[in-house]
């Protein structure tokens, strides 16, 4: 059975080269790049899964990796001399067309076969797509056809009803990762992350951020602690590490990158006995896994007991919005500073909540404008949760971009767990709107919406109408008008 836990460890130290392969983080280090991970990889199949997970596993995988490519071979080219194939047309342009929710399921399917594995920038869905089509023996054009995007979109629906399968960021920490959410659907928080699990912890999967340890350091303490912990495989190098083997009764691998002065990486636990269910979906999770990712993902689901977010006074008689997910589910809310606040409206469509703290008087409420906010630079103001900040509660500010439409891009990846329902200033210091955060629930499909997007004043303005709240006439300053919200839920 150990050949597996060996195996994935291989897959998961490679798997992440999506995140290395960026340019501002470096190149791969020849230990990424180990044959037996490329063996693996090259030769997924994209075929949904058995209806029994027991028969869709290692048998199924094992055999295979002796069909594997020559070690360090590159994604598929388009060469001179290969008669019939069509001149390479750009994927973005074909994929863009399709609706957000077959786009979002077609990479979902192509990170499960591992055709992300070993490609990534702004052409990482045209590689990809050309990996795909290598495999298949098909035509090397980077185009889907209406056949290939109808087998892809099967196996994401296959894989979605099986396991559950999510490519998502977690707020806590800004990796982004593959989640098989059927076999852990229980969520909550850890000492530097997410804590994912199936209901009697069969299979663990546990997300950290740390920047109070260098590499080597944490790279010891992993091999050392617990006690229970025998080490099989354990690699260090300059800006990453992986350390794999058995902890009691189950097998674990720890992955981890440093940039920028932090560590971010992540641990998968299981049973021994839950190898063979668990093997598949282990090997996606490292295909998709990015601990600095540079593509845009949908944020995690996590309805914890205790949840922070950012709200904005928008009427001096205590009349507050904010994220609608926030809001939702709450035993109390809180508007720290304020008192407890009352849900009493929401605008499904734009994701936004309105809160009222009775008897409250004179606060510094948010005036709206009603131009629209135009593309360009916005700056992102809210209040990270308290283990972000060592339990303090000031402002922070993230720099990001407005695109056509909505949808805000981060100019760097960074936890947004605490920023629910943050201010959005424009360039010349004007509110521009709230940032709302797309999320996938675990029986839902596909969001259509960006994963972060802008709701915009107008939209505001209109929400507070109504609901008869009349916004504030003389401009505020966001900051002023920022506070903590905060949900308990049971």
């Amino acid at each position: 059975m150990r050949w597996v836990c060996t195996l994935l460890g291989l897959a998961l130290f490679a798997g992440a080269s999506p995140a290395l392969a960026q340019p501002d983080i470096g190149s791969p280090n020849p230990v990424e790049q180990a044959p037996a991970v490329k063996k693996h990889r090259a030769v997924r199949k994209v075929t949904p899964p058995a209806a029994k997970p027991q028969a869709a596993t290692s048998p199924a995988v094992k055999p295979e990796v002796a069909k594997a490519e020559p070690a360090g071979a590159a994604p598929a080219k388009i060469e001179p001399a290969q008669a019939g194939v069509a001149p390479a047309a750009p994927a973005a342009a074909d994929v863009a067309r399709l609706a957000p929710a077959e786009r979002q399921k077609i990479q979902s399917a192509l990170y499960w076969a591992g055709d992300y594995a070993s490609v990534s920038g702004p052409d990482a869905m045209d590689a990809a797509i050309r990996s795909f089509q290598k495999r298949n023996k098909s035509k090397i054009t980077g185009v889907l056809t209406a056949e290939q995007r109808a087998a892809l979109v099967a196996a994401a629906d296959s894989h979605e009803q099986e396991f559950g399968w999510r490519v998502v960021v977690d707020p806590a920490t800004g990796v982004r990762i593959g989640l098989p959410s059927k076999l852990v659907p229980v969520a909550r928080d850890a000492a530097h992350g997410t804590h994912w699990s199936s209901p009697h912890g069969e299979v663990q999967v546990e997300t950290f951020r740390i920047k109070d340890k260098t590499l080597a350091a944490l790279f010891e303490q992993e091999k050392k602690q617990p006690d229970t912990r025998k080490i099989e495989r354990s690699v260090l190098n300059d800006d990453g590490f992986i350390v794999s083997g058995m902890q009691g009764l189950k097998y674990f691998t720890v992955r981890a990158k440093q940039r920028d002065g932090e560590v971010r990486g992540f641990t998968l636990y299981y049973d021994q006995m839950m190898e063979g269910i668990v093997a598949p979906a282990m090997v996606a999770m490292a295909s998709a896994f990015s601990p600095f990712p540079e593509r845009p993902a949908p944020f995690a689901t996590l309805a914890k007991k205790v949840e922070y977010g950012t709200g904005l006074i928008v009427g001096a008689d205590g009349f507050i919005v904010t994220a609608r997910r926030l809001a939702q589910g709450c035993e109390v809310i809180v508007a720290d500073t304020i008192g407890n606040a009352e849900r009493v409206a929401e605008d499904e469509a734009n994701g936004l909540a309105l809160l009222r703290v009775y008897g409250a008087r004179g606060l510094p409420a948010l005036a709206l404008p009603r131009d629209a906010a135009k593309a360009g630079d916005i700056t992102l103001i809210g209040i990270p949760e308290p283990r972000e900040q060592d339990g303090t509660k000031t402002l922070a500010e993230i720099k990001a971009k407005l695109a056509d439409g909505a949808a805000i891009a981060l100019s760097r990846p960074v936890p947004m767990a605490g920023f629910a329902g943050a201010a959005a200033i424009d360039g010349q210091g004007r509110f521009a709107g709230i940032m709302e955060t797309s999320t996938y629930a675990l029986a839902s499909t596909q969001p259509a919406l960006p994963p972060v997007r802008l709701v915009g004043a107008a939209a505001i303005r209109d929400f507070l109408a109504r609901n008869n709240v009349t916004p504030a006439d003389a401009a505020t300053d966001p900051r002023k008008a920022a506070l903590r919200i905060i949900c308990v839920r049971k």
